[in-house]
């Protein structure tokens, strides 16, 4: 296992840094020879309870798994981080697992999608030619995480977006 420990804002004590390698050595059991980005650090907004973060990146001959937790304790924070790979981990390899099985897998099979990954829901509406701004009024007033509208000046698709730090994102097509 590669584990690189960074701190933003907050120093990375030899504590915490082996602290945190005894917890993620846990991966290895499920993913083999992990490269893992650990990230520390601390929130000074005194209105957020869960100060201190941890955020993981690993990378994987499969899959890149990434996770973020929060809590009042950094250890805290830690373990709730490497619980939640846990849980990628394992669904990872069970998904591998069910494709692998021999026998069980008819040739035109492989292009179906999961079935926890199957579209459930199809909603047609109309793209609206209008600016950034108006549409996150829009996305203001529809209530949703994201809004889809057509920019009036360069005519192509655009989506808003609501930032998990706050604020607002915008993805325009090259």
């Amino acid at each position: 296992m590669q584990l690189r420990v960074k701190g933003r804002g907050v120093e990375v004590t030899e504590a915490i840094r082996s602290y945190a390698e005894k917890r993620l050595a846990k991966l290895e059991r499920q993913l083999p020879d992990p490269e893992i980005e650990l990230q520390l650090s601390s929130q000074q907004n005194p209105s957020i309870r869960e100060t201190h973060v941890a955020e993981a990146t690993v990378w994987t001959k499969g899959p890149v798994l990434r996770a973020s937790e929060s809590s009042q304790d950094m250890r805290a924070s830690i373990d709730r981080l490497v619980d939640k790979l846990e849980r990628q981990a394992t669904r990872y390899r069970e998904k591998r697992g069910r494709g692998r099985r021999p026998g069980r897998q008819a040739p035109d099979e492989g292009l179906q999608m999961p079935e926890e990954s199957q579209i459930v829901r199809t909603k047609q509406f109309a793209v609206k030619p209008m600016n950034a701004e108006e549409a996150v009024l829009q996305l203001e007033l529809v209530g949703h995480d994201f809004f889809v509208f057509r920019d009036a000046d360069s005519n192509e698709v655009n989506i808003v977006y609501r930032r998990n730090q706050g604020g607002y994102g915008l993805i325009e097509p090259q």
